[in-house]
């Protein structure tokens, strides 16, 4: 078995009392103290994560627009300097390659952000369709990535930053000349867990020490280091689709609820363009929703659910939300069955258990 590739961070999640799994080939926390004590902390206060398995390649060229235009689901002539914008890339037939964020640092000059498992995927794929007036480099192994998410983020970053005020970046905007304990990084306001906070791309080297003065200047109060399974719930609770499991290359971003990143009138044709306005047009067949389970019963990925005898589509993600405490999924089914209220089964260890379709975001963060 090959060995496990490991972030800059790996040495320091001992000291914090990180328990790694295998994610991907990757060697990552699935917790420090508890999933559920991680949750808490991100939604009441906040909660620090490495996310510097994630990939990030560089486009750039004369051409960089309209290459990005043709390979991206969502209009990128939208994006301003300093913005970002969450889009997907589609093969032909409309399954999605992956789901990414993609920032204009200037003109000609963009950088995107891709799931970790897709990094060669993407690159090989961005590289098929280059143009001769773009490069496109992988400068994933030079980077690092931490994320802290939380209503008090914004507070316990500023302690340590200079003089740049947090609160001029907007949602889905970015600075890049900011520094984070004497260390340079860019701090975009984006995150995957459905509250207010930043995600932060520095220079490999300098995580650790990031990483821990984040840590030090929240400690006080109550910010906690957080794992891959906290990270699951939040962003399942805020209906935030995973690659692998809401997105792939057999499940459409129409079918996955993504359609507002998808922009089927750009001047600009995007590979899969035609099914994915047909979808939109006529509606796609299948449709990820959110299920309340009504017998006991918890849904988990991959599990079967039925009308009567006949089987209607899957679970996608599923868990007891330890915000709402009670056991929720997300499911892909056929179109007819995707009403809100509609009684379906789920297929739990040989038993048909009673569930409903329910409304998403299963979880809204609170208004100022």
């Amino acid at each position: 078995m090959s060995e496990l590739k490991q972030t800059p961070l790996y040495e320091v999640y001992k000291e914090y009392g990180g328990k790694t799994i295998d994610f991907g080939g990757w060697a990552l926390p699935v917790q420090f103290s508890s999933i559920k004590e991680e949750h808490e902390a991100v939604r009441s206060r906040a909660g620090l994560f490495d996310v510097s398995h994630m990939g990030e390649i560089e486009v750039k060229g004369e051409g960089a627009l309209d290459y990005l235009q043709k390979m991206m689901t969502n209009d990128v002539s939208k994006v301003k300097d300093g913005g970002a914008q969450y889009t997907a890339m589609c093969y032909e037939n409309g399954g999605t390659v992956d789901d990414l964020l993609v920032y204009k640092i200037k003109d000609n000059d963009y950088l995107l952000v891709v799931n970790a498992a897709n990094i060669d995927k993407d690159f090989k794929w961005l590289k098929e369709h280059q143009t001769k007036e773009v490069e496109i480099n992988n400068i994933s192994e030079h980077m690092a990535q931490l994320a802290l998410q939380g209503p008090i983020a914004e507070e316990v970053l500023q302690t340590i930053t200079n003089e740049h005020a947090l609160s001029d970046i907007g949602f889905f905007k970015f600075q890049t000349e900011v520094s984070i304990d004497g260390k340079h990084a860019l701090i975009s306001r984006t995150g995957y867990t459905g509250e207010d906070g930043f995600e932060i791309y520095c220079d490999a080297g300098d995580a650790a020490a990031i990483w821990k003065a984040i840590l030090d200047a929240g400690k006080e109060r109550g910010v906690l280091p957080c794992g891959l399974g906290a990270r699951d719930t939040l962003r399942f609770e805020a209906n935030l689709a995973l690659y692998g499991q809401e997105l792939s290359q057999s499940i459409t971003p129409i079918e996955a609820g993504i359609g507002f990143a998808v922009k089927v009138n750009k001047e600009i044709p995007f590979i899969g363009q035609e099914v994915l306005k047909r979808q939109k047009e006529e509606g796609a067949p299948r449709k990820i929703v959110g299920i309340e389970m009504i017998d006991r019963g918890i849904p988990r990925h991959g599990y079967k659910v039925f009308s009567g005898e006949e089987e209607i589509g899957e679970v996608t993600t599923g868990t007891q939300s330890p915000t709402l405490k009670k056991n929720i999924g997300l499911a892909l089914l056929n179109k007819e069955f995707t009403s809100l209220d509609t009684e379906v089964l789920v297929e739990i260890r040989g038993k048909k258990l009673k569930a409903k379709v329910a409304s998403t975001p299963f979880y809204k963060r609170p208004k100022k």
